[in-house]
């Protein structure tokens, strides 16, 4: 098991850039893949971003991709989320997320822990 904490979540104007961290402990870090989700008020949570075990490959969601890079240090057992460009739409709780499974998954059914969240308000 492992146990997930975001931080770095604010209030932000558009074209800002905010970075989230999430700090992991527990079961080792490097065995999970981990993903960045996000949800808004009345939506669901929808899939962001996605990074591998080793922190070799990635993928993002299309409305984010170009402007947002997630990246992990195992040493730290940290993952990150840089946010770059930020626009009112990026407005949402986001959330870490980690995977037992390797492969990359887009679904949040498909991860086993998740932290509890950090607030990002982007406003115009």
């Amino acid at each position: 098991q492992v146990q997930l904490v975001e931080s770095g979540g604010g209030l932000v104007q558009a074209g800002d850039s905010l970075r989230l961290s999430c700090a992991a402990s527990g079961r080792t870090f490097s065995s999970y893949a981990m993903g960045w989700f996000r949800q808004a008020p009345g939506k669901e949570r929808d899939f962001v971003a996605h990074i591998d075990r080793s922190g070799g490959s990635t993928y993002y969601a299309d409305s984010v991709k170009g402007r947002f890079t997630i990246s992990r240090d195992n040493a730290k057992n940290t993952l990150y989320l840089q946010m770059n460009t930020l626009k009112p739409e990026d407005t949402a709780v986001y959330y870490c997320a980690a995977r037992i499974g390797a492969a990359i998954s887009i679904y949040p059914s498909s991860y086993n822990y998740w932290g509890q969240g950090t607030q990002v308000t982007v406003s115009s």
